[in-house]
């Protein structure tokens, strides 16, 4: 420990996991299971490592990872912009008390409604992601009598060999304008006959959970050589330039993720080497990590509801959450570390299943998960890594209300979100009788 767990993860004297000084046992008893639990420590300090990795740059939390007022005050508080890929995580963000001007609004298909508010709003920065996204601007801005300054979204063509769900640098992407068909180059030159919309920069994201340096280096290398040529072509010097996120994290042991600031000096190293090849002047650099921060943060904790041994074939654990806290076991194939939490054990380890209650056989939580041979009913599992995607992506299948989620340290425990009731379940619903 840590490896993939929280920076103030230990086992306590009595051989139980504490987190940010607080038992998890403790955290079962007052909070309930399945319980997200957030190390507020290891949060803030992996927002001051890019801050650090990457000096003058502007760092961005990609808000989708986890969008939750409390995260997001925590990472405005380390002195991050956000960014909202959504009307509902705008929203958020507002209630959250963001500033506007830090907001970048995201979206391959953002509706009127979505861009009118963030016109309304003052938005910082809105990346624009097709041609009827300008068309759309454009009109909002004659009716406000507003010009907007945006980025163009870049499809680059750079492959980040990453899980077919998360890429999104291809050539045949539903992001952005792809570069490769010339489409890039006529968004650019369409924004320059507008009234409303002016061009500022470029955003290029090529994926997500990416381990390796080369991907980035050659994401910026692509972007500042047509920021050169359309300089060269158009008269005009864009002046911002977002690379994106997307640096993946440890999930278990066996990921070996890059630091940031090797991260951050192999980015930095190749904007000021093509900058200066180009005589292009360095432009205001962002990029947007939001697994890579809000992620290894997290654990969830389960109580073993059933344990089933099946001789000669496998062993079932199954606990009291599942796919509908943290689909991505089942969507992406995503394997997390899992252990015991609840207390010591000196028995062998032995491989088995763990799986969530939910009716479908891929509601997995670990297959082949070492967990030790007295595991019984009752035993308080934790699962790391999961700050990320799981709570932004939950749901309600099976109707089983989501976790709560508590933010711990120095011992302290403060609820960063209530426990859904039966009650929240049926809310929306309207009754025929």
């Amino acid at each position: 420990m840590p490896g993939p767990w929280p920076v103030t993860a230990e086992r306590g004297a009595d051989g139980a996991l504490t987190i940010g000084g607080v038992c998890v046992r403790d955290l079962a008893r007052d909070h309930g299971t399945p319980l997200w639990v957030v190390d507020e420590d290891d949060l803030r300090e992996r927002c001051r490592r890019y801050v650090a990795g990457f000096p003058g740059v502007d760092i961005t939390y990609a808000s989708k990872a986890w969008c939750a007022v409390g995260i997001l005050q925590l990472v405005e508080e380390q002195g991050l912009f956000i960014d909202v890929a959504s009307g509902g995580e705008l929203y958020t963000a507002l209630v959250a008390g963001v500033d506007p001007s830090r907001l970048i609004l995201h979206g391959n298909n953002k509706s009127v409604a979505e861009l009118d508010r963030a016109l309304e709003v003052g938005v910082g920065r809105i990346v624009v992601d097709s041609f009827d996204e300008l068309d759309r601007l454009e009109a909002l801005g004659a009716q406000r009598g507003v010009t907007t300054p945006v980025w163009l979204r870049i499809t680059p063509g750079i492959d980040a060999h990453t899980h077919e769900y998360v890429r999104t640098g291809h050539d045949d992407s539903k992001f952005g304008f792809t570069l490769s068909l010339g489409l890039a180059d006529e968004a650019f030159t369409r924004s320059l006959a507008l009234d409303h919309v002016e061009v500022v920069g470029v955003h290029a994201h090529i994926g997500s959970q990416i381990f390796g340096t080369d991907p980035f280096i050659a994401n910026a290398e692509v972007m500042l050589d047509l920021l050169a040529r359309w300089r060269d072509e158009h008269g005009v010097v864009l002046a911002e330039l977002n690379l994106g996120g997307g640096m993946g994290i440890r999930y278990t042991h066996e990921d070996h993720p890059v630091e940031v600031q090797r991260y951050g000096r192999a980015v930095l190293d190749v904007v000021h080497e093509r900058c200066t090849t180009l005589a292009l002047p360095r432009p205001r650099l962002l990029v947007e990590p939001g697994r890579a921060i809000v992620g290894p943060s997290t654990v969830t904790l389960y109580e073993v509801g059933t344990i089933k041994h099946l001789p000669g074939l496998s062993t079932w654990v199954s606990v009291d959450g599942g796919m509908s806290d943290n689909i991505r076991p089942a969507l992406y194939d995503a394997e997390h570390e899992v252990m015991l939490a609840g207390r010591a054990s000196s028995a062998e380890p032995t491989a088995v299943t763990v799986v969530g209650k939910h009716c479908e056989s891929g509601d997995l939580v670990r297959e082949h998960a070492p967990l030790p041979g007295d595991l019984t009913v009752g035993d308080l599992l934790a699962v790391a890594a999961t700050g990320a995607y799981t709570a932004s992506m939950a749901s309600n299948y099976n109707q089983l209300p989501r976790p709560a989620a508590v933010l711990v340290r120095d011992g302290q425990v403060r609820l960063l979100r209530r426990r859904e009731t039966d009650e929240d379940l049926v809310r929306a619903d309207v009754s025929l009788r």
